[in-house]
């Protein structure tokens, strides 16, 4: 079950992450509608950017409701901190994931249909 939900979490950054570089990507297209190297990166970068604090927030607000989950004893404790525990780790390698691979990824996938 922990997977099932980390899986839902680390899709929601993917999809937030390509829609703020989407939005940055058409705020950074010259006046022909052309966009060049820098002007690309510029866009990846400003996109990126504006998603570090909402994700810092949600991933602390997640970390917070289930550390005590993870420490926790009594009744039950057993499965909630092996679900919990799936969550802490996607916590920490989901945020680097769409916070690194999916802007590069958008790069090189905007270059290469750019050019054919």
């Amino acid at each position: 079950m922990g997977f099932i939900a980390l899986a839902g979490v680390a899709a929601e950054f993917g999809v937030i992450m390509v829609l703020y570089l989407n939005h940055a990507l058409v705020k950074h297209r010259d006046e022909n509608g052309r966009l060049d190297e820098q002007a690309l990166l510029a866009a990846i970068r400003d996109g990126a950017v504006l998603r570090v604090r909402p994700k810092v927030m949600t991933v602390a607000t997640i970390m917070a409701g289930l550390l005590p989950i993870m420490w926790g004893g009594g009744v039950g404790s057993e499965v909630m901190q092996r679900i919990a525990a799936q969550m802490v780790g996607g916590m920490v390698s989901a945020p680097l994931l769409s916070m690194l691979v999916i802007p590069a990824l958008y790069k090189l996938l905007h270059r290469h249909g750019r050019k054919t």
